[in-house]
């Protein structure tokens, strides 16, 4: 399988089974017998142990103090933050609600990059990102708990919004040292990291979960969450990164609301009105218009070739 063909099918993958976990991790938390901050310090622990078993598995890399200091923060951003802030923030939201603000990740990636690396921001690209942003504030605006005035779907959206955030900002700071690492090795210590980070909010409610009343069904919808949406996902994703572009990558979120809402409807979660429909139509058009615009480097490079063009011409 060529390298391109690798990437395409890693990400398709990963995309997959993020859409399957938004209604499977709403119903592990719907039941009540687990918080969704002992869920997220399950899924934790869980992928931390499978990565550090798979690292036996693969040459031990030599990090130095400043690699494990870059490893501590991304582990805030990627997994700490996004991962707590989804949990808590699903239990209070819809899995359709949850799997489109998600997919706003590529634009908000688009936006960190233009401060932090100097992308461009092109008419194109700015047509995108209202677009896209008009499709959220659709969905967030329509949402019963919104209308009503109170706390529950609408904080529900925020905490998912700040999940996409915090990883979109990971993607754009820590892009090149990703690259440097293996996949196990990066995670195994982001993981490890993350455990004694969400310790003191998390254990407690953890320890005191009754894993009585945790049924064979519930144990089949955890480890799917632990094994499949985190450390399988979280192994894939630097794989589709080295092989495909970011424009072509980030189209792949777009799976996510699809997959989601079938299952969603399927487990009588959610259904679509027109809000989600035409939420969905913004948001996947806006990141569709953001991943055709062009990069920095295509900027310079037609500018250069102009600038060679005038050069010629005036001989």
């Amino acid at each position: 399988m060529k390298d391109v063909s690798k990437g395409h099918v890693a990400i398709l993958i990963v995309n997959i089974i993020f859409g399957l976990n938004i209604p499977i991790a709403k119903e592990v938390l719907s039941n009540g017998i687990i918080d969704p901050l002992a869920l997220t310090y399950f899924r934790v622990v869980g992928a931390a142990l499978v990565f550090w078993f798979a690292s036996i598995f693969i040459k031990s890399e030599k990090l130095t103090k400043k690699d494990f200091l870059i490893l501590f923060l991304g582990s805030i951003f990627a997994i700490s933050l996004n991962q707590t802030s989804f949990i808590v923030g699903l239990q209070t939201t819809t899995p359709i609600d949850a799997s489109l603000i998600i997919t706003l990740t590529p634009i908000i990636t688009m936006l960190i990059s233009a401060a932090y690396l100097k992308e461009p921001i092109t008419t194109k690209k700015s047509i995108g990102v209202l677009v896209g942003l008009s499709g959220a504030l659709i969905l967030i605006l329509n949402s019963e708990a919104f209308k009503a005035g109170g706390s529950g779907s609408w904080t529900g959206n925020m905490l998912c919004l700040l999940s996409s955030t915090s990883y979109a900002a990971y993607l754009v700071f820590f892009r090149d040292f990703i690259k440097t690492k293996h996949p196990i090795t990066i995670m195994k210590w982001m993981f490890l990291f993350s455990i004694v980070i969400l310790a003191p909010i998390a254990l407690p409610t953890a320890i005191s979960t009754d894993i009585s009343r945790i049924t064979p069904i519930i144990y089949s919808q955890i480890f799917y969450v632990v094994v499949m949406s985190t450390f399988l996902t979280y192994l894939l994703i630097p794989i589709g990164q080295k092989k495909l572009r970011p424009t072509t990558l980030t189209m792949y979120n777009y799976l996510q609301p699809i997959i989601a809402a079938i299952v969603a409807i399927v487990m009588v979660q959610d259904k679509f009105g027109w809000d989600k429909i035409l939420s969905a139509v913004l948001v996947f058009l806006g990141v569709y218009i953001v991943t055709k615009s062009k990069t920095r480097q295509q900027l310079d490079e037609e500018k250069l070739r102009k600038q060679n063009n005038n050069l010629e011409k005036t001989k």
